[in-house]
């Protein structure tokens, strides 16, 4: 009886080992499935179905997307320019914004803050036309300062619910503290309450960066043909059947992104940000 039980509880130990590594192997296969694919694609010379392998390797294309004709560099760099204002926009209204909702005894302030949801909630396709329609009347179209404000507005949800949850985990009897000795609102803001919040408005601004990065409908539709991004520059050569320099434009796409959060990564450690929104 002890040996029947023994290799039942075997068994099942060994069938569920099975679904673990099957589960893991799924996962890993969802997630670097697509980046391997885009990493064979990007030295891939001649590639086409049935072969599960590139017939030829080589960095031809590479050369195609760095010539001067190629407008990679230069989408690079109108991409991290946009990227920078857009997270200057929106720092310079989420973080008095933030401080307001957390600080402030508002009235309907939950109302105020599913407000900043409200762009997420429709289909972007139909809020990108109509803004785009504004801004034509504007004169914003085919701009870098229209597709700054579309970014942001994009921006903002994260921006300012994140500011808010970092202003509102510091206790604000520091800032009591700080206004009881003769430090004036707007000291105190800056001596205590902004220094503390910092790893969270670095975090919100994180989040608006890469935001910015990735954004394609709201470029599409104010600033093409005029503004020309890295997105926008991947979406044509996907639309052209170039495979080859969509991916690389890709891995162009990802280089900021990484160095970004590797250049702020000492400021924001798990345990800091896991203290805002408590």
């Amino acid at each position: 009886m002890m040996t029947s039980r023994k290799n039942t509880f075997s068994l099942s130990l060994g069938i569920s080992a099975i679904a673990r590594v099957l589960i893991l192997g799924l996962l890993a296969f969802v997630i670097f499935g697509p980046i391997t694919n885009m990493l064979l694609w990007a030295v891939a010379e001649v590639w086409y179905y049935p072969h599960k392998l590139p017939l030829e390797w080589g960095f031809s294309f590479w050369e195609r997307v760095f010539r001067p004709q190629g407008n990679a560099m230069e989408s690079l760099i109108t991409s991290v320019a946009i990227a920078v204002l857009t997270v200057i926009v929106s720092m310079a209204v989420a973080i008095p914004a933030g401080y307001a909702l957390a600080r402030g005894r508002l009235p309907w302030r939950n109302i105020i803050l599913l407000l900043f949801l409200l762009p997420q909630a429709f289909p972007a396709v139909a809020v990108h036309m109509n803004i785009a329609r504004i801004f034509y009347g504007l004169g914003l179209t085919g701009t870098v300062g229209g597709v700054v404000l579309v970014h942001a507005l994009q921006g903002l949800v994260f921006a300012v619910w994140i500011a808010t949850a970092a202003f509102s985990a510091v206790d604000p009897e520091l800032e009591s503290a700080a206004r009881s000795v003769g430090a004036s609102r707007v000291r105190a803001f800056f001596d205590i309450t902004l220094p503390l919040a910092l790893p969270g408005v670095l975090a919100s601004a994180i989040f608006v960066f890469l935001i910015s990065m990735d954004e394609f409908t709201g470029t599409y539709f104010v600033g093409a043909p005029d503004v020309v991004t890295v997105p926008m520059l991947l979406f044509t050569s996907s639309m052209e059947g170039n495979y080859q320099i969509a991916s690389i434009s890709s891995l162009i796409l990802l280089v900021p992104s990484v160095l970004f959060m590797l250049v702020i990564e000492k400021f924001l450690k798990a345990d800091v940000l896991a203290k805002v929104g408590t």
